[in-house]
């Protein structure tokens, strides 16, 4: 078993946080800026899937515009890989919201590339 990362990013965007975290949890706005189908549950113990299928986990808490937890598991990770953590905390004013994200056990061999569907989510290419 190799080794997991972790990864910490801040990202600010022309939007407030409200909804930021709304887009987040709403799947047709979800899937309207990753440009894929989404199915997210949003309460604690709710299921998430994203990208066909290749991302899935859990809600493990909610803090109404401000905090989601999320485990997440990638489908072409080896058995032993642990499941990794996403934490996304929402701040900011109306005009621009902030996230940051801190992404606990990232697989090592999806460190490298972890940063291209994330930087299409948030239009950053």
């Amino acid at each position: 078993m190799t080794k997991p990362r972790d990864i910490r990013q801040t990202v600010r965007l022309p939007a407030s946080p409200d909804k930021l975290f709304e887009s987040y949890l709403d799947p047709a706005r979800h899937a309207a800026i990753s440009g894929q189908p989404v199915h997210i549950a949003p309460e604690p113990g709710g299921e998430f899937r994203a990208f066909d299928g290749v991302i899935s986990g859990r809600i493990v808490a909610l803090v109404p515009k401000r905090l989601i937890v999320q485990t997440w598991r990638a489908s072409h990770w080896k058995k032993d890989d642990i499941d990794s953590v996403l934490v996304l905390a929402f701040s900011g004013d109306r005009a621009y919201g902030q996230i940051d994200l801190v992404h606990v056990n990232v697989a090592d061999h999806d460190f490298k590339d972890y940063w291209t569907p994330w930087r299409k989510y948030l239009g950053q290419r």
